[in-house]
């Protein structure tokens, strides 16, 4: 025992053939230092029939002899879990005066109350028949059967040898209709040792796994009990039995259905109905494992004994339905409770996590498009609860999170938070509260990283963890109601088993999300967006050109507020309220009050702002709440690497592009189209008055109106105060009487 489990058993849950010779090794020194025997070592590599020598495990057995560090059981435990073996959870409980004893998950037969059913061998049978119905219930006519009647002696044993594998079940039956004696179908055999049958059909032209057609059926064999007992147990289990034939020996041979589609399918099926029968007291020898298995023939003689047809068609009728049978006895779901017996003490509700958002052991999806940097947000989010902080204008609880990195490399994944930290303004008090694992290139299907990332943050404490992003694990299509919902049953069990939340990111569908409630917008099935607690989702706002004007003269004032603030005293007593808001006023009255340098330097930090601004973007966070009641939209602005609240609130009457009326996406795209014609002429009128100038000649009206295919008269009034004047060229150019008398147009000289 190791670990509170049995290696003996745990052992059948690694097959040798896909092991490497070290980890081979491995296994049996584990063996050996755990106090196990060679013979278990040397019974469980025989199943690797290609590599298994005779005698090499007690050769290496015996040159283990222990070590400083010696491999221990925990490293067969490990293999089996990597090779996707569950361990049961045991917790353990103290068993109050009128509590009751569990039966462990699995347990069907009471051993205590097992009733032995006695099997008789029939005094009066047709061997002939007998073989008939076996075939005629396993196979179809078309199908090969293999069987083997020729044996040979190996350390005392009757062994078979390979057989014919290239009859027909129906020819096989047509020819024993016709027969008098079954050694005229299947020939001659030694009654010393029997005959076998192989018991799923093959392709006529080997015996091998390869040549297996159908994996339908597989043998379940146990001699360690009495023979009763064993056909109480099988019955008791009510197994879906397609024939159950007695041996001529000390045990049954049950052939019973898994109905698998292909071979991984069917060594999954395997391993589960062999982990039932195990727990029931049906230690099955693993070499029945193999889909090309021998099993005993019905109608032999066997050392006197007779090798008979016990029954056919018992248990449930297919692998389906007992399965779930299997599972609804036993189902780990709490029993109904009474709502009179918790109303006067009702249990406690999990604290805030997020406050007004989600609680501790509860699942949130962050949602939104490309660019909106959900990353970012999740990142802010794990600075926020590490540090007890705010997030998106929502307090957090101070506790441990794990952030699970899937898509960024290990260097751009921990400069992020760094950088994040620095935006923020935030000293990095508890660092000690973030723990990062880093999965690019390693991440695995959600159903296998569950268990894995309950196994590390199993004892840290988390009271959160965030997986980013999940496109990265999803199992089966997202597309899949069914699919999904198991998936999202993964985060079910993180939060359950870690007691912590779970908080995760996923990308919008394609196309429009005009018209989509919040919930719609999340790619895949719907079970994405009403799976978790709480859904926030990002949608981005379409700024206007008044708007984004507004903003980067706010960010000049801001910049020469603050530049001034760090280099003079009592400054703001020279200016109004007005001047303090007016970005011209702000930098006429800064070319005024600083040296040439210093407004040299002002004006890079203007720029820098300008820039700022013009890569900034706008995003509304809506949300759809479990546990809490619905919030007000959440407007906010993403200034690379983190995104601030709109407190002063010029994002509140913007909507999103989607779902603006077609009115008024039309009069914007005409304003849009305007203002791109009067760019587009301002910078002809450029080029055109540009050439001439070089030219070193004044630039007539005449002659620049017809580079414009205008006229002088439609030029000049551009230049002049009437409605026609076009302000972006007066600002720079002005219109003159030449020495001729001809209009001319110069630059402005400043």
């Amino acid at each position: 025992m190791i670990e509170g489990y049995d290696l003996s058993e745990v052992l059948q849950y690694i097959d040798p053939a896909v092991l490497g010779y070290q980890d081979w090794v491995n296994v049996g020194m584990a063996l050996k230092e755990e106090g196990h025997t060679a013979a278990e070592w040397e019974a469980w590599s025989r199943q690797d029939t290609k590599r298994y020598h005779k005698g090499e495990c007690i050769r290496k057995w015996n040159s283990f002899n222990g070590a400083a560090d010696p491999v221990t059981g925990g490293t067969i435990v490990q293999m089996a879990k990597d090779h996707g073996w569950l361990p049961e959870r045991d917790t353990g409980y103290e068993l109050e005066w009128d509590g009751i004893i569990k039966k462990d998950a699995g347990m069907i037969v009471d051993k205590n109350w097992l009733e032995s059913r006695e099997i008789t061998a029939p005094d009066a049978w047709d061997p002939r028949e007998q073989l008939i119905t076996y075939l005629e219930t396993l196979f179809d006519s078309t199908e090969c059967v293999g069987y083997v009647t020729r044996s040979f002696e190996k350390d005392g044993k009757h062994m078979p040898t390979k057989g014919l594998f290239d009859r027909t079940a129906g020819k096989l039956i047509q020819e024993l209709h016709r027969a008098k004696d079954i050694r005229d179908v299947i020939g001659d055999y030694d009654q010393r040792a029997g005959a076998w049958i192989r018991i799923n059909p093959l392709d006529g032209k080997d015996v091998k796994t390869e040549n297996v057609t159908e994996f339908r059926y597989v043998l379940v064999e146990s001699d360690m009990m009495e023979i009763e007992e064993q056909n109480a147990v099988i019955r008791e289990l009510e197994l879906p039995v397609a024939c159950l034939v007695h041996s001529g020996g000390k045990s049954l041979h049950a052939v019973v259905r898994v109905d698998a589609a292909d071979y991984k399918e069917y060594k999954n099926r395997v391993d589960y109905l062999y982990h039932i029968c195990g727990k029931n007291g049906l230690k099955i020898d693993t070499q029945n494992r193999n889909p090309s298995r021998l099993s005993r023939m019905p109608g032999i003689v066997r050392n006197g004994n007779k090798q008979f047809l016990v029954d056919t068609n018992i248990g449930k009728a297919s692998w389906k339905e007992w399965q779930e049978w299997i599972e609804s006895i036993n189902d780990d779901l709490p029993d109904p409770e009474s709502l009179v017996d918790v109303w006067e003490n009702l249990p406690e509700l999990s604290p805030p996590l997020i406050e007004n958002i989600l609680r501790q052991g509860h699942k949130m999806l962050v949602a939104g498009p490309s660019k909106a940097g959900k990353s970012y947000a999740l990142i802010e989010l794990c600075c926020a609860i590490a540090e007890g902080r705010s997030w998106l204008g929502w307090q957090c609880t101070k506790g441990k999170i794990m952030y699970v990195n899937l898509e960024l490399d290990r260097a751009s994944c921990l400069r992020r938070f760094k950088d994040v930290y620095t935006a923020l303004g935030w000293m990095p008090d508890t660092l000690g509260n973030i723990d990062i694992w880093n999965l690019r290139g390693k991440s695995i299907p959600m159903d296998k990283l569950a268990p894995k990332l309950i196994r590390r943050a199993a004892r840290k404490n988390y009271i959160a963890v965030v997986i980013d992003p999940i496109y990265k694990v999803i199992t089966g299509d997202e597309n899949s109601a069914d699919q999904m919902a198991n998936f999202c049953n993964q985060f079910d069990k993180v939060c359950t088993e870690l007691g912590c939340a779970v908080v995760y990111c996923h990308h919008h569908s394609k196309g429009s999300q005009g018209g989509k409630r919040s919930m719609d917008r999340a790619s895949g099935s719907g079970v994405f967006a009403r799976d978790p607690d709480a859904l926030l989702d990002l949608i981005e706002l379409d700024l206007t050109e008044d708007l984004l004007k507004q903003q980067e003269d706010r960010a000049v004032c801001d910049a020469c507020i603050d530049f001034l603030n760090r280099h003079f005293e009592d400054w703001e007593d020279d200016v109004s309220q007005d001047t303090l808001c007016s970005r011209a006023q702000m930098e006429a009255y800064c070319k005024k009050k600083l040296t040439g340098g210093q407004y040299n330097t002002l004006e890079a930090l203007m720029r820098a702002a300008k820039k700022k601004v013009q890569e900034q973007t706008a995003w509304r966070i809506e949300g759809t709440l479990r546990e809490f009641p619905k919030f007000a939209p959440v407007n906010l602005w993403f200034e690379h690497p983190v995104h601030r609240v709109d407190d002063v609130g010029v994002l509140r009457d913007i909507q999103p592009d989607a779902e603006r009326p077609a009115w008024q996406k039309a009069v914007e795209n005409r304003r849009k189209q305007a203002e791109n014609n009067r760019i587009r002429k301002r910078n002809i009128f450029e080029i055109e008055f540009s050439n001439i100038e070089m030219e070193g000649r004044e630039v007539s009206a005449q002659e620049l109106s017809e580079k414009l295919d205008s006229n002088p008269r439609e030029l000049l009034s551009w230049l002049g105060d009437s409605k026609r004047q076009k302000k972006e060229l007066k600002k720079d150019f002005e219109k003159y009487t030449g020495e001729d008398g001809k209009s001319y147009i110069r630059r402005k000289r400043e």
